[in-house]
């Protein structure tokens, strides 16, 4: 059990390290940049040894299935993709089940991750971080590498931070997750533009060939993000944290729902995401209502929506 004060303040004002659930996928066989190439949004077919890209794997209506990160391995028959962990066999999954008259197979590998965040943070290349992977990972504000292998060490003298404060650092930043604010499982899906425009413009190649669900993305990019949800920051106005699914209600009207939830010490409020509607114009007014469940017990609080990230 962490400190989660001091682990908020080094990812803020130092560097920190936390041991992150991520699962990584081994893609190989003669035909596995072919394959991807069709499969995932972003052109991976030049792929340097240890060279990483952010990339959407998408159902054919262009909705997200997933969120990874591609890594190549210096030779064309060999990739590595990252994604949050838990989602690995869901990604495993979706690749099988479009795999038609392809010489390319998966395994998932078990590997350890290590996340660098915070001002002080080395970069990906100093010869202090080792590991077979090393990433660099852009927050709004914060700095960061992902550390990703077999066996990963945490850095000689580095604050080791919990889960807690680095999830409250990643939803002020307005960072999304599967599971949470992506992927196959939520009900509704979610289309790459309502995540925001930059989770596009990191993930998504517009110069490549085609690939599933490319349609969508590209008919959204030429008339303009007009989506019906856009992921939005919100500022808790009471010392409460409401459940995640909580609904988002403005003007006696539910707008959307709470995605994730965490506290934040910079802004001395608890904080939370959510995809809230089109029509309302942030900063925004709103009240944030859950029913109780169980022995959890149901209530309602005042809230601010706002862009993000919620703190720059």
């Amino acid at each position: 059990m962490t400190d989660v004060t001091a682990d908020y303040l080094a990812l803020k004002r130092s560097v920190a390290a936390v041991r992150l659930p991520r699962d990584v996928i081994r893609a190989f066989g003669e035909d596995t940049v072919t394959f991807l190439q069709g499969q995932i949004s972003q052109d991976v077919s030049k792929l340097q040894r240890g060279e990483c890209r952010w990339a959407l794997i998408l159902e054919p209506q262009g909705k997200i299935d997933a969120w990874v990160r591609v890594w190549g391995r210096g030779q064309t028959d060999e990739l590595l993709l990252d994604c949050d962990g838990g989602w690995g066999q869901l990604v495993l999954d979706r690749l099988v089940r479009f795999r038609m008259r392809v010489k390319v197979e998966f395994e998932l590998l078990d590997w350890q991750c290590v996340g660098l965040r915070g001002p002080d943070c080395p970069v990906a290349d100093s010869p202090e971080l080792v590991a077979e992977l090393k990433g660099p990972v852009s927050w709004s504000g914060v700095d960061g590498v992902d550390l990703i292998g077999p066996q990963v060490s945490i850095p000689n003298g580095m604050h080791i931070a919990g889960l807690a404060a680095f999830n409250s650092v990643r939803i002020e930043a307005g960072w999304p997750v599967m599971g949470a604010e992506l992927g196959g499982s939520l009900d509704p899906k979610v289309i790459p533009a309502e995540a925001g425009q930059w989770l596009i413009d990191a993930s998504v190649s517009f110069t490549k060939g085609c690939y599933t669900g490319q349609e969508l993305v590209a008919r959204v990019d030429s008339r303009g993000n007009n989506t019906p949800r856009n992921l939005r920051g919100l500022v808790i106005g009471a010392n409460v944290l409401p459940p995640v699914g909580a609904e988002i209600v403005v003007d006696d009207q539910l707008r959307g729902t709470v995605s994730s939830v965490g506290e934040s010490l910079d802004l001395r409020a608890p904080v939370a995401l959510g995809y809230v509607h089109r029509s309302v114009a942030v900063p925004a007014p709103a009240i944030i209502r859950w029913k109780a469940v169980g022995d959890f017990a149901g209530g309602e609080v005042p809230a601010q929506i706002q862009a993000l990230p919620l703190l720059s």
